[in-house]
């Protein structure tokens, strides 16, 4: 199995890829592959955490980030810390992953957003793109308060 190859992957520049769950095999490729963090936003008792992905990343020499995201009560701090962690990488090759990308892509379009690389419509069209809030009310609801505090 490759990276691309992986649930609902992105790739959303030549620096930033997003994903769903990462196998151990492919997580042990990823320094050869280009990258230097992964940032995972899956708490470890998700029945799709990856037992030992922090060893088998920073065992390559890569920066690992973990900032487990509960599903079912995203928060503002849960996005804040993610938007630091995005910061803190900047520049740098970045595999952002949770359980299905669905975490991932919410985040990194309020993030997008947030420094104005992309607008409130590309932002929502890229979580669209992977994943439909429609069934997830609290998902909903966080996105559209996010994007309001943005408008402002």
């Amino acid at each position: 199995m490759t990276l691309e190859a992986t649930m609902n992957y992105r790739r959303i520049d030549s620096r930033v890829t997003t994903s769903g769950a990462v196998p151990l095999e492919v997580l042990d490729g990823l320094k050869d592959a280009g990258y230097e963090t992964v940032i995972n936003l899956m708490p470890d008792d998700s029945d799709w955490a990856v037992a030992g992905e922090a060893d088998a990343v920073t065992g390559q020499g890569l920066a690992y980030v973990y900032l487990p995201v509960d599903f079912t009560a995203p928060s503002t701090a849960d996005l804040d810390a993610f938007v630091a962690a995005m910061d803190d990488h900047e520049g740098k090759v970045v595999h952002v992953h949770c359980a299905a990308n669905y975490r991932v892509s919410a985040f990194y379009a309020l993030y997008a957003q947030r420094k104005g690389i992309w607008t409130a419509d590309q932002a929502a069209a890229h979580i669209e793109d992977v994943w439909g809030t429609d069934d997830y009310p609290v998902w909903r609801a966080f996105v559209a308060d996010e994007q309001s505090r943005l408008a402002g």
